[in-house]
This record gives structure tokens, C-alpha cells and sequence, in this order.
């Protein structure tokens, strides 16, 4: 999958693709349908598949305050995208150039000008352009004018006839229910970062961590998980057991927001290396203990939750 961080003179090879358009946050199952209609279409027309996304989410540029929301930061976004067999990852800046852009100009210049889309495929839901003044319709009509096709994808459901939306996922992390929350993604929800250099208070008790910062992504509810840890090894991604907190670390007077993971039977160095976390069932909510001794006959316990629990699910 190629990688492209502009509109402006797209490569030749890539120009007249199918379009799929879209925040994307968090790639759920209505969002895959969407880029699946677009790489069918793509298919059958012997074009090029795209999807065109936006880098930072246009949520944080308006509402910079709002708490951290991000289901799926960019790379992770990648990974996923990458998964489905799209051709073209198109990643423009969310600025407030491009903010300003009406719906005609962004059609125009983005779309047309800039990749030449030969088709495009969008959400039911999809609005674009300054102050969301573009909605299907008036693309439809744009597509009239320029002379591309338009595709109004339907909202996609589960079996109870929820439709499957970023806001859903959110609400299942936040109130501890990963696995509801990844039935709706379609894929377990994870956290990724370069480890980072922490206390080391674990080694001293037999459970090394790696430790990494949660930055801008949202917050799931603090506690404990099972989990497994995806390590880079060359061109291949490793899978590890684990167990991992997200929190504060209260017992220890901790202040920032960290996730800590330990992976099981793992003992090679992480300093300085991604690895992606994926959080998998919730144990227990994080507390605080009133000795540190406390706190390592929890985390045994953890452990041998985890254990379990991980034995359920299945294999990555």
C-alpha cells in the first residue's frame, strides 16, 4: 500500500482511483464495509482502491479542549487500512486551510483536480467543507458536474440491529468492556508507542514492564487487563500474553497517565522500540494498596487471571 500526504500532483498510477472517504476513527465494521465497497468497485473496474482520511482528526483542531477521544492515531490507522488490500492511503493535514475550503472547493481541488477520483464511496452520514456544508447529496450532485461517480454507503447493523459507530466503541472502553468494544471494530482495540524508560519498580519484584505513554489516545477505563503485545521482529509482528495496567499507579504516587505491560515468559530488552498493546478483557478496576507487598500479591493474582482468560480467547 502506498502512502501519500498530499493532493496535490498525485503519481500517475494512482489518479482515477476509487475513493473511499472518511475520518475512519477507529476503522470499526462500518467503517471496513465502506472501504470494501470501494475496493469491489475499484476491482471490477480495473482502477486503483483509495481511502482519503484526515490527519490530526478535525475534533481535535475545533475542540482542542475536549478530553482525549482517538480510537485509532495514525499508525495504527495504517496498519489497519493495510489490512483490507487498499492500494492508496491518502493522509491530508486537517489545517485550517483545509478547514475553510467550502464543499466545492474541496471537491474540486482535493478530489478532482488533486487525484482525479473516478469514483467515490462515503458513509450515509458523511459530511464534508467548511462548517460540514457538504452532505451525499450535494456530492452526488458535484459528481454529476465533474463527471465522477458517487457510492451512499448504508449504515452497517449487529444482529440486534445497532449500527455499528466510533461512538459505541468509546462508550464500551470507557466503561471496561473491550470485547464488546472489539466486536464492533472488527479487531481488538490497542495502544501503541515507543517504550519508554519508567521507575522499573516491577523488576524488583519479578515483573518487568514496558512502559508507554497514552498521549492523545482515548482513555479506556483505568484498571487492569489481559492483553497481548505485538513486538516488531524484522518484517513480522510477534504476539505475546501479557497483562498490563492503564492508569495512574496510584499505590506508588504516580501522576501521569501510563499504560505498563507485562509480557509472560518475555525477558528481551524493549527500550526505545513500538510495540502495540492490545487491550483484551478487563480484570479490575485500578486501586490503590496500602503496601508495595500488597500490590505484588495482586499482581500475581492479575497474572493468573490473565492467564486464563487469554486461554479462552482465541490464538492471534
Amino acid at each position: 500500500m502506498k502512502l501519500l500526504r498530499h493532493y496535490e500532483d498525485a503519481p500517475a498510477d494512482v489518479r482515477g482511483a476509487v475513493v473511499a472517504l472518511g475520518n475512519f476513527d477507529g476503522v470499526h465494521l462500518g467503517h471496513q464495509a465502506v472501504i470494501g465497497q470501494a475496493r469491489a468497485l475499484a476491482a471490477d473496474l480495473g482502477r486503483p482502491s483509495a481511502v482519503l482520511t484526515f490527519e490530526p482528526h478535525p475534533r481535535s483542531v475545533f475542540r482542542p479542549d475536549d478530553p482525549p477521544f482517538r480510537l485509532t492515531p495514525l499508525r495504527i490507522k495504517t496498519h489497519l487500512v493495510e489490512a483490507l488490500g487498499v492500494d492508496l492511503l491518502v493522509v491530508l493535514h486537517f489545517d485550517a486551510a483545509l478547514s475553510h475550503m467550502t464543499a466545492e472547493e474541496f471537491v474540486d481541488k482535493v478530489l478532482v483536480r488533486g487525484l482525479g477520483a473516478h469514483h467515490v464511496v462515503a458513509g450515509y452520514d458523511f459530511l464534508f467543507g467548511h462548517n460540514r456544508g457538504g452532505d451525499m447529496a450535494l456530492l452526488r450532485a458535484l459528481g454529476v458536474r465533474h463527471g465522477f461517480g458517487v457510492t451512499e454507503a448504508r449504515p452497517v447493523a449487529d444482529s440486534a440491529g445497532e449500527p455499528y459507530s466510533s461512538t459505541a466503541v468509546r462508550r464500551h472502553l470507557q466503561e471496561g468492556r473491550p470485547l464488546a468494544a472489539a466486536r464492533i471494530l472488527g479487531h481488538p482495540f490497542e495502544i501503541e508507542g515507543r517504550v519508554e524508560h519508567g521507575d522499573k519498580r516491577g523488576r524488583t519484584i519479578g515483573f518487568p514492564t514496558a512502559n508507554i505513554e497514552v498521549h492523545d489516545y482515548l482513555r479506556p477505563r483505568f484498571g487492569v487487563y489481559a492483553m497481548r503485545a505485538g513486538v516488531d521482529e524484522g518484517a513480522h509482528t510477534v504476539w505475546h500474553d501479557g497483562v498490563a495496567n492503564l492508569g495512574r499507579r496510584p499505590t506508588v504516587g504516580g501522576l501521569v497517565e501510563r499504560l505498563e505491560a507485562h509480557l509472560f515468559d518475555f525477558d528481551e530488552d524493549l527500550y526505545g522500540r513500538h510495540v502495540r498493546v492490545q487491550l483484551l478483557d478487563f480484570i479490575r478496576p485500578e486501586m490503590k494498596f496500602e503496601s508495595f507487598q500488597a500490590l505484588k500479591d495482586q499482581i500475581i493474582q492479575d497474572s493468573a487471571e490473565a492467564r486464563r482468560r487469554l486461554a479462552l480467547l482465541p490464538a492471534v
